[in-house]
């Protein structure tokens, strides 16, 4: 196991350290732990706010010492779970706190939705925070994670989140030390681990995450080296939103490009009535969740009125001054939004398939 660190400049808030990977069981918790040990020893008031053993032997003993806040337990469809107790923390105050898994999703009755939304809680009190998460979580890589892999990750950070760590700790292993991991049942118990090599944990799997781990590693340093220099970047990127499922690849896309060109990303609907009543119920509900989904990356949005879609988003184009245009290939306007804007680069994007 290999690590190498990227540091940041701190923000506002208290910092945070992401330990990243590309599977279970390449050593990021364990990192983490490590880590939090030598804090421990150097006098730092340290919890463990979240800690999943996994009944990983090595790891368990890596927590030794380490005063752990009891977790909070919640009741959801006649079944009790255990999250972490953000508020519990907050009162506690240390210095630094634990949080395994970054990307989780808490159950529903829980007060926030999401675990990073825990952990900015947490920073925002003067709390320095180290997690772990891993690169198929990431929002904007959740269709290529999907292309590669035929497994729909369902709970995504996005990047703006990632984006805003002190410090990116990549923790490296090779596929097929990973793979003697899981044949040894280092990372999971023999029945769980057997399903797991004939699904997930193939081979050519895990060197394609572990290619895309490594490129966001190295697309963070270039984001921090580029937000160091003086900003002039002249794109401008707009995606065009509809109601075709589509539209949520057509986000992460464009939301990704913007952030490799470093530039200003904005998503806009154009209703033909104000009152969206030429919508069905379900057109509407899909129309909303992709404006939300948008603005949770972060994406301005724009809800424009008129009968001419294509003449409504090149004028919006020109008035932003957009340099690139993201629109679906299933999209009944395509054609003419294409030939509105010929002053602007278009992408017609199709929906990636196995």
């Amino acid at each position: 196991m290999s690590e190498s660190s990227l540091k940041f400049s701190p923000p506002k808030r208290a910092s945070l350290r992401i330990f990243l990977g590309y599977a279970a069981g390449v050593g990021k918790t364990y990192a983490m732990l490590e880590e939090a040990q030598k804090r421990r020893a150097a006098g730092v008031d340290i919890v463990i706010g979240y800690f999943e053993p996994h009944g990983r032997k090595e790891t368990i003993e890596k927590t030794k010492g380490l005063e752990t806040i009891p977790r909070r337990k919640l009741s959801y469809r006649e079944t009790v779970f255990e999250e972490m107790d953000t508020e519990a923390i907050l009162a506690r105050r240390p210095q630094v706190c634990i949080v395994d898994e970054f990307a989780h999703s808490n159950v529903p009755g829980s007060p926030r939705a999401k675990r990073w939304e825990d952990v900015r809680l947490i920073q925002d009190a003067g709390i320095d925070v180290l997690t772990t998460m891993n690169v198929q979580h990431i929002e904007s890589l959740n269709d290529q994670v999907w292309q590669v892999t035929g497994i729909r990750v369902r709970e995504t950070i996005p990047d703006w989140v990632v984006e805003e760590a002190d410090e990116i700790v990549m923790i490296d292993l090779s596929p097929r030390a990973l793979l003697h991991r899981l044949e040894r049942g280092v990372v999971y118990a023999p029945d769980k681990a057997l399903r797991a090599l004939e699904n997930f944990f193939t081979e050519t799997n895990l060197t394609a995450l572990r290619e895309l781990a490594l490129r966001q590693a190295a697309h963070q340093v270039e984001d921090h080296r580029e937000a160091a220099r003086p900003s002039g970047s002249a794109e401008k990127i707009l995606i065009h939103l509809t109601a075709d499922p589509s539209t949520a690849m057509l986000i992460r896309r464009g939301r990704r490009v913007a952030d490799y060109l470093q530039t200003e990303c904005l998503a806009v609907y154009v209703a033909k009535d104000p009152q969206w009543t030429d919508l069905t119920p379900e057109e509407r509900s899909a129309i909303e969740k992709h404006l939300g989904f948008a603005r949770s990356l972060h994406i301005e949005t724009t809800i424009l009125t008129g009968r001419d879609t294509a003449k409504a988003i090149a004028d919006f184009a020109r008035e932003r001054k957009v340099t690139q245009l993201f629109i679906g290939r299933n999209s009944k306007d395509a054609r003419r939004i294409v030939d509105n804007a010929r002053d602007i680069v278009v992408t017609v994007a199709a929906a990636r398939r196995r």
